[in-house]
């Protein structure tokens, strides 16, 4: 038995580790383009370490994770991060969890992300990111995982990301994001889960089920009627007092043109 694990061993040691990929080495080059790092968090982000990101299943690059020589995983969380998400982010087409949540990452969410077919989580949450939810991002079938919360987003929330059959996990509370809640999101069949208002809450122009009904914003209809009653009254008391005033200026010419008639002819 000792022997045959010794044996493994070996071999397994014998066997090459994967080449570095060229489409990882553009990807972190063409993200480290984009953001900003005030902090200096990401000081061996350098061209040569780009390189050969991956040693096996290690990586000396912080933030980054590998497996078998590939960027499996990016976290770069609590960084005070500035700039933008670079599209060419897709170039990682090996990722499946990418976290770049509190930061101060702005601009919108690169609809490229729609080429991480592995991609599982993807959390963009508590930053300043911009536009809409691209509809895109559906094609990761993989997805079980979408925290965009603590955002700038508006539009709606596409009614496809209700069909990824694997999220399990949704939020985009506190954006600005408008219009009904998808169905396929508030109310889910089967054995997928819905998502409750904590999901939602926090965007004042968004409703539908699970938020409760939105408050009225027009005038109630004791106000609209208090309002015509109040408008007709005015109308009636101004036309009476225009009546009046137009009897009594009548009046004094009617009294002007008899005091004229009373007057005697004078003698010629």
């Amino acid at each position: 038995m000792d022997m045959l694990i010794i044996l493994f061993l070996l071999t397994s040691a014998a066997l090459p580790l994967a080449s570095p990929d060229p489409n990882d080495e553009a990807c972190l080059t063409r993200v480290s383009q984009t953001l900003k790092d005030p902090l200096k968090n990401l000081q061996n982000w350098t061209k040569p370490n780009f390189a050969n990101p991956c040693n096996g299943f290690t990586s000396y690059l912080p933030g980054v994770t590998c497996n078998n020589g590939r960027i499996y995983k990016l976290s770069l969380t609590n960084l005070s991060l500035q700039g933008s998400i670079s599209p060419f982010l897709s170039n990682c087409t090996n990722l499946q969890s990418l976290d770049l949540s509190s930061n101060s990452i702005s601009g919108p969410i690169p609809q490229e992300l729609q080429y991480l077919l592995n991609l599982a989580v993807l959390n963009l949450s508590s930053n300043r990111l911009e536009g809409v939810i691209p509809p895109q991002i559906t094609l990761c079938a993989y997805l079980n995982v979408i925290d965009l919360h603590d955002n700038l987003l508006t539009g709606q929330i596409p009614q496809q990301l209700g069909f990824l059959s694997r999220l399990s996990a949704f939020d985009v509370s506190y954006n600005k994001l408008s219009g009904p809640i998808p169905a396929s999101l508030g109310n889910r069949s089967g054995n997928r889960p819905s998502f409750n208002v904590t999901s939602f809450e926090g965007n004042k122009d968004l409703y539908g089920y699970p938020l409760p009904p939105m408050k009225s914003k027009g005038l109630s209809v004791l106000a609209i009627v208090g309002i015509g009653l109040g408008s007709g009254l005015a109308s009636l008391v101004l036309s009476f007092t225009g009546v009046c005033i137009w009897l009594k200026i009548r009046d004094e010419k009617m009294a002007a043109e008899e005091g004229k008639m009373s007057h005697p002819m004078p003698d010629y």
